[in-house]
């Protein structure tokens, strides 16, 4: 079966991106961050979802509310883009799709943005928001963590530094197209270099260089996932599309933390780019996965 007409809004928003930056190679990192604020262009608004704006240990935040969801239940989500673009503002409606199948509330936080703030600056605010969630009354076992390409990567790496701090950690991680090898040697990033319309190894190699600064490791466990070790992690559910280069990274994840003993379901997608789910609303590849994500949720 073919993928549907709908989900080639979000591979053209990839190569207006990619062209844009093509015929424009002095863009500055406000241009940058001005550009992926798009992002939000594939998602359609989910209905019945409210937004409120928050300040959680000094960091700002936009919480997605659906009606009739279970309050006591939520998602702390960290946007991607490379850990230097992308916001709560272009990850909200996204959010608020994820959080209304699973019946639960979401956070996505504005954690500090390379390379004004490189590794582990974001580490140090995503921990800083769970452990505020915790002061607010949320249980671990009410938590999820959850992010996309970078922020899948955050949503990782902070469960790992969690457990590092002896900090109850949270119920489930749920991680969509990951960017986890900081070395850049998975081989989909040539296999699938010609049908990724964003992500490429030049890209990876810049922001990669943002992220980790002068003093950051590309094999520290905590920028970097696939070198830590996954005993004792929570139920993970991690996707990709089957044409992006990162393809790889959400495999071998699969793998080593299935290795580990953790409950790991993978799901790769047929035809689809870097973070799919953005099509939520639009697309029926989006809407079909967030539905699986529910029903994997629900289940424990």
């Amino acid at each position: 079966m073919g993928i549907s007409p709908q989900s080639d809004f979000l591979r053209a928003l990839y190569q207006s991106w990619s062209d844009r930056m093509a015929a424009n190679p002095g863009l500055t990192i406000a241009d940058l961050r001005s550009l992926f604020d798009e992002w939000h262009q594939p998602t359609l608004e989910p209905e019945g979802v409210t937004y409120k704006s928050d300040r959680l240990s000094g960091i700002d935040a936009i919480w997605a509310l659906p009606q009739g969801a279970d309050f006591k239940q939520v998602i702390l989500y960290t946007h991607g883009g490379g850990f230097a673009v992308g916001s709560a503002d272009s990850h909200r409606k996204l959010a608020g799709h994820l959080a209304k199948q699973l019946g639960v509330t979401a956070v996505v936080i504005d954690y500090r943005r390379a390379p004004e703030h490189p590794f582990p600056a974001q580490i140090e605010d995503s921990t800083a928001v769970y452990k505020e969630l915790l002061a607010r009354g949320f249980k671990p076992a009410d938590i999820i963590t959850s992010g996309d390409s970078a922020g899948g990567n955050l949503a990782i790496s902070t469960v790992l530094k969690l457990r590092q701090d002896g900090v109850p950690l949270p119920a489930a991680v749920i991680a969509f197209s990951p960017w986890l090898d900081m070395e850049h040697v998975g081989k989909t990033l040539q296999t699938n270099a010609a049908t990724d319309a964003l992500v490429s190894k030049a890209v990876l190699e810049g922001m990669s260089s943002m992220f980790l600064g002068e003093t950051g490791s590309r094999t520290d466990p905590l920028a970097n996932p696939l070198k830590a070790h996954f005993r004792g992690f929570p139920r993970l559910y991690i996707n990709a599309g089957s044409v992006e280069t990162l393809l790889d990274n959400a495999q071998d994840l699969a793998r080593i933390a299935k290795a580990a003993g953790v409950d790991v379901t993978l799901s790769v997608v047929d035809g689809m780019q870097h973070v799919f789910p953005f099509l939520a609303g639009r697309a029926p590849e989006a809407d079909d996965e967030l539905r699986r994500i529910a029903q994997w949720f629900k289940r424990n």
